[in-house]
């Protein structure tokens, strides 16, 4: 009577597998959870910063006066990149009108002042845009490799057992070497959304960092002229002067 031969697949896989297919197993699970982990915090975190900017941008360019901004800063307090770099550069021209230079971080005047903190401010929000990108992009540059090297070792140690068992046929090898490449597509697997969510953020991340930068030459317009560049140059209709706040 003919022995059952085993069933092939995914479980007789994990059986069969010793420390190191077990320890990259393991590594590819990780690295799956911190990408999905990190995929869902920035989807949220965009969300709910492109909702806050909306709020804020259609009540900065619909306020008349600066000071009303900076009630609406008091009040609501600075949810995203916009609001938090107009609550930065209205600080920094209150604080330089009232205490002047007082210290070399402060030395120049209110324009050179308040660029000097709008930059640096711009530099924080590119951080954080960035945080978290480097795990996606290492998950999908580095997942497949290993996922590879899972399939080279299973693959070692099925021809190593069929080797020794001196059954070389094509039903032997096929289905153990089947198995091993389970370890590819597990790390095709972990990569793809990775690398498909880095590209997505990267280019949501590059198009906010051009609006902000935009943004941040109107209000320093704003905050040193007291008027939108061009100003001067629109005519005959009148333009809405918006005037810093003493």
């Amino acid at each position: 009577m003919d022995t059952p031969a085993p069933t092939l697949g995914f479980g007789h896989f994990l059986s069969q597998s010793d420390a190191v297919g077990q320890t990259l197993l393991a590594l590819l699970l990780l690295m799956s959870a911190a990408s999905w982990v990190i995929i869902v915090a920035k989807a949220l975190s965009h969300h709910l910063r492109q909702r806050r900017a909306r709020g804020f941008l259609n009540h900065f360019w619909n306020a008349s006066t600066l000071d009303e901004v900076r009630h609406e800063l008091q009040t609501h307090g600075a949810g995203d990149p916009f609001s938090h770099l107009s609550a930065h550069a209205l600080h920094a021209q209150a604080h330089h009108a009232r205490h002047g230079a007082a210290k070399l971080s402060e030395a120049g005047t209110a324009s050179e002042f308040i660029t000097r903190t709008i930059k640096k401010v711009l530099d924080e929000e590119t951080t954080r845009l960035e945080a978290g990108l480097t795990t996606l992009a290492t998950v999908g540059a580095t997942a497949p490799f290993v996922g590879l090297f899972g399939t080279v070792w299973g693959v070692y140690h099925a021809l190593l057992a069929i080797g020794l068992s001196g059954a070389g046929t094509l039903d032997k090898v096929a289905g153990p070497v089947g198995e091993a490449l389970i370890m590819t597509g597990l790390g095709l697997a972990v990569a793809i959304p990775a690398v498909v969510a880095y590209n997505a953020f990267t280019r949501s991340n590059r198009v906010l960092t051009g609006r902000l930068d935009a943004f941040a030459f109107e209000l320093h317009s704003f905050l040193t002229m007291g008027e939108a560049p061009g100003a001067q140059t629109q005519a005959p209709a009148p333009v809405r002067q918006l005037k810093p706040a003493a």
